[in-house]
């Protein structure tokens, strides 16, 4: 059946049509439309298509290497093929957005990074902190903005790839078709994903106006992985690294149909996406390290996911030196999830493990969860004098939820407003050169997660706040060859949603306070038009206010602790060479300081540094590559489960792809 699927994407492509082709802009995630980041009050990083495909970045973790303050640790519980990013310090995987052509991804749940496909992509955005005007309710801490290249773009290009444990790819992208199929496989044991994928692109001019549509659709399985245990201060000396504790067929599947269409006409914009999500999930963790008969526990889900977002706003110049961003959106969500919870028993070396089809269940949770998460916007930018600009923008949120469970039903409806206030300032000018200055005060909040894991809670947690102020400074030099910035924030948080644990089982919880603070730093010189080297650091330093946890049936005051998995320190620099002919070569590395695992401050996990590499040689239209990631094999904790109390996942072992890529 999967040979089938792949089979009739690459059929399709024979189909694809070429429109005309749109316009391309410079950085559109923080005001929706095309802006000069250095323009932009607050910290913005573009990171070009054409320079991930030099570095055959294929995956968030290799592609935002370089970005400062920004961490993405591979794996975590939404499987293999899945991300948990950092962001300001925050390794929370429901605290940002995940923005996907302009579409959120996950709609109004979680971030859908397992499904993410950068093959044939223009460039991707990030913004740290909140951005309260345009997307309201549903980013925190940061906006990961993917922009796939426009219907009809020139340029054609295929992909086949090889590599460690298994792992083979073939991708083709035209004008306003991209089909790809990745298998990649892993040292863990039966850890593996596959993913086809297939995106159109279409546009033409309609009535005066561009119509757009888009169809995504993306067939995904996974045979996920375990997290590792922790013992005291340390993950346990028993459990072997790549021991996978999952019941025998474990999987986590998933099949998600996703359509826009859009119509631009002069200063007007109106976006339509419906999703549908379905997964067929089968996994278990271990309850405790001992060989105890059970020891583990799993369960079965069927879960269906409604996803639709609507977006209309106008562009409006009132004056000559004073433009206006108003408009309305609204994301409404449908989910039902229908759980069968069993217990079964597995070696701690991962063998022995109990297949699915032999486990008995003996709970069936149900959970049934509508959100409606709606906005009206207003933001304005006001040039008083030509270098300075000011940005006021505010929005009146209205969200509403309902959760119905075998405990109960619960609904909350809010309806508040946030906002962003900021200035910057072109201190100096010349050509493409300038400095500017910035700063800006924001004020967010977002809806409570929903945890889809095994147990289902009737209980809808309090809407999480937040207010950040940010300063920095930006610019570029040398005729646009050397681009950085610098920017400092400090924000206060209320009820963040963390994992706990209530009777032996994984929940969430709202903490009191977090306080969080820190410098970035980034910069991107081009030597020569081929060579360029990289380089971003950041300092974080987060901590919990006012927060009473039990651990052990003990209450513990948690002020002044620092926020698990959150090191004070993070660095990614590195060089590419990139001729357009003979060969070519890229070096990066990451380093992440000491961390602690726990809420408690108790375990202490050591500094680390990864190594990634790459060599290839292009000559006309055909480039063949080797690429290595983590080179140096280290395999520390990089993200903590939400099933298993004091679970992590480590950073996956080295690996080696061959890659031959042609392009005409």
């Amino acid at each position: 059946m999967k040979t089938s699927i792949v089979m009739m994407l690459l059929a399709s492509i024979a189909f694809a049509q070429q429109p005309p082709k749109t316009s391309e802009t410079i950085e559109v995630t923080a005001t929706k439309i095309a802006e000069d980041v250095t323009v932009v009050p607050a910290a913005v990083t573009v990171i070009d298509g054409d320079e991930l495909r030099a570095r055959n970045a294929r995956d968030l973790q290799t592609a935002l290497g370089f970005t400062a303050g920004v961490s993405i640790s591979p794996g975590g519980d939404q499987g293999p093929a899945g991300v948990v990013p950092e962001l300001w310090g925050l390794r929370e995987f429901d605290a940002f957005l995940l923005v996907v052509d302009g579409v959120p991804w996950g709609g109004a749940f979680n971030p859908d990074t397992q499904t993410l496909d950068l093959e044939n992509v223009d460039r991707i955005e990030v913004v740290r902190g909140a951005a309260p005007v345009m997307y309201g309710a549903t980013s925190f801490v940061g906006v990961i903005h993917v922009i796939h290249r426009v219907a009809g773009a020139q340029g054609k290009s295929a992909r086949v790839s090889a590599g460690t444990y298994g792992t083979f790819g073939l991708a083709v992208s035209l004008p306003s078709i991209t089909v790809s199929y990745d298998k990649h496989g892993y040292d863990e044991q039966r850890t593996e994903w596959q993913r086809a994928h297939l995106l159109y692109r279409a546009a033409s001019g309609v009535s005066g106006g561009t119509l757009r549509v888009d169809v995504d659709g993306t067939v995904l399985w996974q045979d996920p992985s375990s997290p590792h245990p922790r013992q005291g201060a340390v993950l346990s000396p028993l459990i072997p690294v790549g021991a996978n504790h999952n019941p025998g067929g474990a999987k986590m599947d998933q099949t998600r149909l996703h359509g826009v269409i859009g119509f631009e006409k002069h200063d007007w914009t109106t976006t339509l996406a419906l999703t549908r999500s379905d997964f067929d999930i089968a996994r278990g963790f271990l309850l405790g390290v001992n060989e105890n008969n059970p020891n583990a526990a799993g369960y079965f889900q069927d879960r269906g996911v409604t996803d639709v977002y609507f977006d209309t706003h106008v562009v409006r110049q009132w004056k000559p030196n004073v433009r206006v961003i108003a408009g309305f959106d609204h994301l409404y969500g449908n989910a039902r999830a229908q759980s069968q919870l069993f217990d079964y028993f597995v070696h701690l070396n991962g063998s022995g493990a109990e297949d699915i089809g032999d486990v008995n269940p003996d709970d069936f949770p149900e959970v049934h969860d509508h959100r409606n998460f709606s906005g009206l916007y207003v933001n304005s930018e006001w040039t008083p004098m030509p270098r300075l600009r000011v940005d006021v923008g505010a929005r009146l949120n209205h969200t509403s939820e309902k959760r119905e469970t075998d405990e109960g039903s619960e609904s909350l409806t809010r309806t508040r407003l946030s906002g962003i206030v900021g200035a910057d300032w072109q201190i100096w000018t010349h050509g493409s050169d300038t400095l500017a200055v910035f700063a800006d005060y924001r004020n967010a909040f977002k809806p409570a997660a929903i945890d889809f894991g095994p147990e289902s809670e009737a209980d809808i947690l309090d809407p999480e706040t937040a207010n950040s102020v940010e300063a920095g400074v930006k610019g570029r030099l040398l005729d646009g060859r050397a681009r950085w910035q610098l920017s400092a924030f400090k924000m206060n948080m209320k009820n963040l949603v963390v994992a706990t644990v209530v009777n032996g089982l994984p929940a969430l919880d709202n903490v009191g306070a977090i306080k969080v603070h820190g410098v970035e730093y980034e910069m991107d010189f081009a030597l020569q038009p081929e060579t360029r080297i990289e380089f971003g650091y950041s300092y974080h330093d987060n901590r919990f206010g006012d927060y009473v946890q039990a651990f052990d049936g003990v209450p513990t005051q948690l002020r002044g602790r620092r926020f698990e998995m959150s090191p004070f320190h993070l660095l990614g620099a590195g060089a590419s060479y990139t001729p357009a002919t003979g060969f070519n070569a890229n070096l990066m590395l990451n380093y992440t300081g000491e961390q602690f695992l726990n809420k408690r401050n108790t375990a202490l996990a050591d500094a680390y540094t990864a190594w990634n590499a790459g060599v290839g040689y292009r000559r006309g239209r055909n480039e063949i590559r080797v690429d290595g990631r983590n080179l140096g094999n280290t395999r520390p904790p990089v993200a903590e489960s939400e099933l298993g109390d004091a679970q992590y996942y480590r950073m996956p072992a080295r690996s080696l792809e061959v890659s031959y890529r042609m392009n005409w």
